[in-house]
């Protein structure tokens, strides 16, 4: 006879639960390596292209190298057009303006007698030109003693025929236009019928309001110009006789203009001279070297004539 032992409740618990998981492991089906190879291969995990859609986008991109190629083909056997040398800058301009520069000798500085003989005789204008006075200064604009300004009275004139307005109620002999009032009911309309401005300094702060009118055309009155003074006749007579306002731009350089063709070589020499006389004399004392870079001088449309630096 056998003797039976007797389980404990926790024993019992074990074999049945090992039970359990003998009999789960009977059911369960293993997946053999031909089984997973029949699932589908276009199906993608999440964040994945299939191979479907990577086939796809080979196939675009191989189409459009073969259109870029083919059309590179294409452009290559087009013969390319002929192009041009570029022109320099005098066979650009017109046929006067060529044939007048043929009679200067760039690589040369003339005198200024010399230069304005040769000024009077290229003028290719059919009109009276105006000579203008190129100099550059070795001036810093942006310092205020180097900013140089003035005016003077050419010992031949302009050549211009000046009108004169006097913001006054006095009547000045030479004077085109006068009195207070009516200068004023033309700025206010925006009219403008001068050329030179000249005011006492009482009247100055009613021309106040139309600074941003006159201003920019270089008609406000100003002390430094002589246009605002107490002796209105001597600045009307002043204006009549010639006189020119300079001032030195940005680039340091003075541009005016001093005469006409028809002058001459003389008088225009007179005028030339008493110009760079008064630019000579407004030498900054801060400026130890050399005061002129260069000097040129030109008319109307015309070719520029190079001066020697020692004739101011």
């Amino acid at each position: 006879m056998v003797k039976t032992t007797k389980k404990s409740p926790e024993e019992l618990e074990l074999e049945a639960l090992a039970a359990a998981a003998e009999q789960q492991a009977a059911e369960t089906v293993v997946e053999t390596p031909a089984q997973e190879s029949a699932e589908p291969a276009t199906l993608a995990k999440a964040g994945k292209r299939s191979a479907k859609s990577l086939a796809e986008a080979e196939e675009k991109q191989a189409k459009e190298e073969r259109k870029a190629h083919a059309d590179d083909e294409k452009a290559a056997d087009k013969p390319k057009p002929a192009v041009k040398p570029a022109r320099s800058r005098l066979e650009r301009r017109g046929k006067n303006f060529r044939k007048a520069a043929e009679q200067i000798d760039k690589t040369k500085a003339y005198s200024l007698t010399e230069a304005l003989e040769l000024a009077t005789k290229t003028s290719p204008v059919k009109f009276d030109a105006s000579v203008e006075l190129h100099v550059n200064l070795n001036v810093d604009p942006k310092q205020a003693d180097q900013n140089i300004r003035d005016n003077l009275v050419l010992p031949a004139g302009t050549g211009k025929t000046v009108r004169i307005a006097v913001f006054d109620d006095q009547k000045i002999e030479g004077a085109d236009l006068s009195g207070v009032e009516t200068i004023l009911k033309d700025l206010e309309k925006g009219a403008i019928n001068f050329d030179v401005l000249v005011s006492t300094p009482a009247q100055m702060p009613k021309l106040g309001k139309y600074a941003r009118l006159l201003g920019p055309r270089g008609l406000m009155p100003n002390p430094k110009s002589g246009t605002v003074t107490g002796d209105l006749a001597k600045a009307v007579s002043e204006a009549k006789a010639g006189r020119v306002e300079y001032r030195v731009d940005s680039t340091g350089i003075v541009h005016v203009a001093f005469g006409k063709v028809s002058f001459g070589a003389k008088k225009l020499e007179d005028n030339a001279r008493a110009v760079l006389t008064s630019i000579k004399g407004n030498k900054p004392a801060s400026v130890k070297s050399n005061y002129v870079k260069a000097i040129h001088i030109a008319t109307t449309m015309g070719p520029s004539i190079a001066i020697a630096t020692s004739e101011i």
